[in-house]
């Protein structure tokens, strides 16, 4: 088997057991069981895999539970007992430290007091959080993505495919750019019909091949919103910027598509260090 040939076989494992990860979250994830999905020995899967993805099955598979729970907690009414059932978690107790751990509270604290309670209305109807909000003129962008279908929240999905495709085809380089581009108002569509693609970009536009597909964003004007923190707090961000930002700025919406530009790697830093640049089109 030549080096092309085999890593045309991990990249068809390595799909696999991502898509097995991210439908099976609230199951219990025994790393023999996924080593099995891949059809290879647990010892020599992990390697390959923590050398595409940059860190162990375990470690992804911590990261995605904590990330779907911190949404079920800002913006769902679920119990934290139930919210634990559903990330996978053995019991309330271990839930409550490993979310700790990474969030710096334990989750009923983290739905009172987190981060997202910025973005509550104070008396006079307006949100607590000022955001740095500036004005960009950008050339169009050229990407390579791979499609997502389903909740925003769940775009990681896609990256994943994107991020181990991209590495098996000898196509992934350093600090690559990540960005992920939406087409739906999720206050109007239903979650599982929302449609994004999670993508990176590149040089120039590039021939490939599914599930990969090139993409072009628009040049032009564009309000900039930094945001700071876990991406569950990002909705609330949106609605800040329709709601205040955008009517007291004067300016108008382009017909154009929105997209974030994540400045840093969610398996690199913990979610309140995550940095994402949110890029309105305007007239």
């Amino acid at each position: 088997m030549n080096g092309s040939t085999a890593w045309a076989l991990y990249e068809s494992r390595l799909r696999r057991v991502s898509a097995y990860i991210h439908d099976h979250l609230d199951e219990e994830l025994d790393m023999d069981k996924l080593a099995g999905i891949a059809c290879m020995s647990s010892y020599h899967w992990h390697r390959i895999y923590r050398a595409v993805h940059g860190e162990t099955l375990a470690a992804t598979v911590k990261r995605l539970r904590l990330h779907r729970a911190a949404g079920d907690i800002v913006r769902s009414g679920l119990g934290i007992g139930e919210i634990a059932r559903r990330s996978g978690y053995p019991n309330l107790q271990s839930f409550n430290r490993i979310f700790k751990s990474v969030y710096g509270m334990p989750p009923a604290r983290y739905r009172k007091e987190g981060s997202h309670q910025e973005f509550q209305p104070s008396p006079n109807g307006r949100t607590k959080a000022m955001f740095n909000v500036t004005l960009r003129k950008i050339e169009p962008i050229a990407l390579i993505g791979v499609r997502h279908s389903g909740p925003y929240m769940q775009i990681s999905k896609a990256f994943e495919v994107l991020f181990g495709t991209l590495h098996a085809r000898g196509l992934a380089k350093p600090d690559m750019r990540m960005i992920g581009v939406y087409f739906d108002d999720p206050d109007l569509v239903p979650a599982e019909e929302l449609r994004s693609i999670a993508c990176v970009a590149v040089d120039s536009e590039l021939t490939v091949e599914a599930p990969l597909e090139p993409f072009t964003l628009e040049g032009g004007e564009y309000a900039v919103l930094r945001h700071k923190g876990p991406y569950a707090d990002m909705y609330k961000a949106y609605q800040w910027l329709f709601s205040e930002w955008l009517p007291s700025s004067g300016r108008q919406l382009r017909d154009g598509l929105m997209f974030e530009d994540y400045l840093n790697n969610p398996r690199d830093v913990p979610p309140t260090e995550l940095v994402t640049e949110i890029y309105m089109p305007l007239i």
